[in-house]
C-alpha cells in the first residue's frame, strides 16, 4: 500500500488497485474525483480511463494516472456504426491491457462512452464490476451493462430506466462532490437582512448556456430599482456572450462579475443566496451538499428528460423551484426572484430543504462499496482519519415548492 500523498509503502500493508472510468464530461467526472480522493485517502492506488474530452477537463487530482481510450459513440446514423464499433473493440483492447498491468480489484465506471468498453474488458477478464448512475434516470450505457456488473450504485431511491429485477444489485449512495463543496455543509445559509444585499450565482452547466444569457440580465431588469440595487450577481456566461451581458448589467445599475469560467467558484457558492441555473447531477448534488435554493431550469434537450427528473426531487422538498424552459422568460424570473427576496425566511427555509436532500457520505458510502469486491481481507485498508459528521446549517422550518409547468 502506498502512503496517502505518497510513493513510500507502508510496512506490512498490500494496497488495492481500482481504476475509474468517466466519460468526458463534469456530471461524470466530478463524482469519480470525488471517490479518488477517498480511496487515495484510504491508502489505495487509482486511475482513470477517460476520453479526449475528459483528459481536457479540469480538476483531475495530480496524483491521479489519467489513461484517454478510444471510445465509440453510436449516434443516429447507421453510417457511424462501423467506426463506433471499431473504436470500441480498440478501446476494450486497451483495458484489457491496463488490468494486465494494474491488476484491479475493481472497476467503476460513471457513465459515458468510454465505461462501455471498459466496463465490458473488466466483466471479461473476471473483474469485479460497479457502474454508478449520477442522474435519476438511468443512462443509455449504464443501461447496457446493468445486467453485466456486479453492483449498481444510484445518486436516487428512485431512478427511471432501471429494470426492478435488480434491485438486489442497487446500492442508493448519493452522488460524492468535491471536499471544498462538502466542507460548505457545516457553514450556515448566509442570511438575507433588510436593505441588504443579494446574492445570486447563475450557471449553465460546463459550457454555460444562452438562454441564461438572454433570460436572466432581462429578467433582472424588470425588477424595482431598489431591489436591482441590492442585486450582487454572479454570472457564468459564454464567451461571446460577456460583453454584451456585462453591458447590459451595467446599463440597468446590477452589480455583475462575469466570466466564462470561474476558479474559485467554490467560494462563490459559499456567499450565495439563491442559485439559478441547469439541472445536472453535480449541481444538485453540490446545491443540496451545501444547502442553498434555486430556480432550477432544466436543459430540454438532455437524454430521457434526465434534468427534470433530477430537479423533482429538490422541488418537491422545497429546496428548489422548477421551471420548463418554454416558460422560462424575463417576467416569470423577475416574479421569482421578487417574491424570494420579499421574503428572507422562506429563502432560508428552502435553503434547509435543499440541505436536508443532500447526502454527504456519498463518497464515503461508494468507496465503501466497491472496497467491499474482491482483493485482501478489510485489515488492509488504512483510514488517515475518522470521516467527520456534518454539522447542521442554522435553518429550520419548510417552504413548499413551485414548478412553473401549468
Amino acid at each position: 500500500m502506498t502512503a496517502p500523498g505518497g510513493d513510500s509503502p507502508l510496512p506490512g500493508i498490500v494496497a488495492r488497485h481500482f481504476v475509474l472510468v468517466a466519460g468526458g464530461t463534469g456530471g461524470h467526472l466530478t463524482p469519480a474525483y470525488a471517490l479518488t480522493q477517498e480511496l487515495e485517502r484510504r491508502g489505495h492506488r487509482v486511475a482513470l480511463i477517460t476520453d479526449a474530452r475528459g483528459a481536457a477537463i479540469p480538476g483531475k487530482p495530480d496524483f491521479l494516472p489519467a489513461h484517454v481510450m478510444a471510445a465509440g459513440r453510436f449516434t443516429k446514423n447507421p453510417l457511424s456504426w462501423p467506426g463506433a464499433l471499431l473504436a470500441m473493440l480498440k478501446g476494450r483492447r486497451m483495458a484489457k491491457a491496463l488490468y494486465r498491468t494494474v491488476q484491479p480489484t475493481a472497476v467503476v465506471g460513471f457513465g459515458g462512452y468510454p465505461a462501455l468498453p471498459a466496463l465490458l474488458a473488466a466483466s471479461g477478464a473476471g473483474i469485479a464490476t460497479v457502474i454508478h448512475e449520477q442522474n435519476a434516470v438511468l443512462g443509455r450505457v449504464n443501461r447496457l451493462l446493468a445486467r453485466q456488473v456486479d453492483a449498481i450504485a444510484t445518486a436516487y431511491e428512485k431512478v427511471a430506466r432501471l429494470d426492478p429485477a435488480l434491485s438486489a444489485r442497487v446500492h442508493v449512495v448519493g452522488n460524492p462532490v468535491r471536499p471544498a463543496v462538502l466542507s460548505l455543509r457545516e457553514e450556515p445559509y448566509p442570511p438575507v437582512t433588510a436593505g441588504g444585499p443579494i446574492r445570486l450565482l447563475v450557471t449553465g452547466g460546463s459550457q454555460g448556456a444562452r438562454i441564461l444569457s438572454d433570460v436572466v440580465p432581462h429578467g433582472l431588469a424588470l425588477l424595482p430599482a431598489e431591489l436591482r440595487g441590492r442585486l450582487r450577481v454572479t454570472q457564468q456566461c459564454r464567451p461571446e456572450d460577456l460583453d454584451g451581458v456585462r453591458a447590459f448589467y451595467a446599463e440597468q445599475g446590477i452589480e455583475a462579475d462575469l466570466a466564462s469560467f470561474f476558479e474559485d467558484m467554490d467560494a462563490r457558492l459559499a456567499g450565495t443566496h439563491l442559485f439559478v441555473g441547469r439541472a445536472g447531477a453535480s449541481t444538485i448534488a453540490e446545491l443540496s451538499a451545501a444547502g442553498r435554493p434555486a430556480i432550477l431550469i432544466p436543459l430540454p434537450i438532455a437524454t430521457d428528460d434526465h434534468q427534470a427528473a433530477n430537479a423533482a426531487e429538490l422541488a418537491a422538498a422545497g429546496g428548489a423551484r422548477s421551471i420548463r424552459q418554454h416558460l422560462f422568460t424575463p417576467e416569470e424570473l423577475a416574479r421569482q426572484v421578487a417574491e424570494l427576496a420579499a421574503d428572507p425566511d422562506g429563502l432560508a427555509a428552502a435553503a434547509h430543504a435543499a440541505w436536508n436532500c443532500g447526502r454527504p457520505d456519498a463518497a464515503r458510502d461508494l468507496a465503501d462499496l466497491v472496497e467491499g469486491f474482491g482483493g485482501t481481507p478489510v485489515q488492509d485498508v488504512i483510514r488517515t482519519a475518522p470521516a467527520k459528521p456534518a454539522a447542521g446549517a442554522a435553518l429550520a422550518g419548510a417552504v413548499s415548492s413551485t414548478d412553473a409547468t401549468r
